[in-house]
């Protein structure tokens, strides 16, 4: 939500952060060694939009994240767009993506599809 799925930072939340968070691919974080990141996401930085995410204790997760933080300057087009599934959705954006479905699947808007039922 905050360094978009490509590690750009150009993402609502992202934007209007101060400090900005990092774009994850230039090298002031792929610089950083592997235990800096993890420690970075284990344990946040005050001050700043970069929460803690680790578990107390040892976290495998935040290493799987310098993992992938490694992988972010080499992603490809087709990597950015299968990741789109896992963002996370506002209600609005649902009940939006429903509809479209509903227009797609049987050629009716949501208002036609009603009043054709009552």
């Amino acid at each position: 939500m905050c360094h978009a799925n490509d590690g750009n930072r150009k993402t609502e939340i992202g934007q209007n952060l101060y400090p900005k968070p990092p774009d994850m691919r230039q090298p002031e974080t792929q610089n950083l060694t592997d235990g800096q990141l993890d420690y970075i996401i284990h344990n946040g930085i005050r001050l700043t939009g970069m929460p803690a995410w680790g578990a107390p204790g040892r976290d495998d997760d935040s290493w799987k994240l310098v993992l992938f933080i490694r992988h972010l300057p080499r992603m490809n087009p087709e990597e950015i767009k299968e990741m789109e599934q896992f963002n996370p959705k506002s209600a609005m954006e649902r009940s939006e993506e429903n509809e479209e479905q509903l227009f797609l699947n049987e050629g009716q808007t949501p208002e036609m599809s009603r009043k054709k039922h009552h």
